[in-house]
């Protein structure tokens, strides 16, 4: 009998805490709906942690909204994306967030 793959729903409290940041990751980047720049198309990482940071760090913030990212199968949109950025579980150190005007 064939494995039936389950729709994803991200629980915020506990998907940070099981995610393995170590496992190898795609990032996927469409052009954003109000986004004039260039999308990312595919990026491959060895570990899902460096994906994370380049899709918050580096990638402008109109692109996230229309960034994935697939870990073992399962994908995580950019609010997810953000919300394992912020973990307490995130293993990399986080760039300092921009001064607010």
């Amino acid at each position: 009998m064939g494995l039936l793959k389950k729709m994803h729903t991200f629980d915020h409290a506990t998907e940070a805490e099981l995610f393995d940041y170590s496992t190898e990751a795609e990032l996927f980047s469409t052009k954003g709906k109000k986004s004039r720049r260039q999308p990312l198309g595919y990026k491959r990482f060895v570990r899902a942690a460096d994906a994370i940071r380049f899709a918050i760090e580096e990638l402008p913030p109109q692109l996230l909204s229309g960034t994935y990212l697939e870990v073992d199968e399962v994908r995580y949109e950019g609010k997810e994306i953000r919300h394992l950025y912020e973990s307490i579980d995130y293993p990399l150190v986080r760039r300092a967030a921009a001064s607010s005007p």
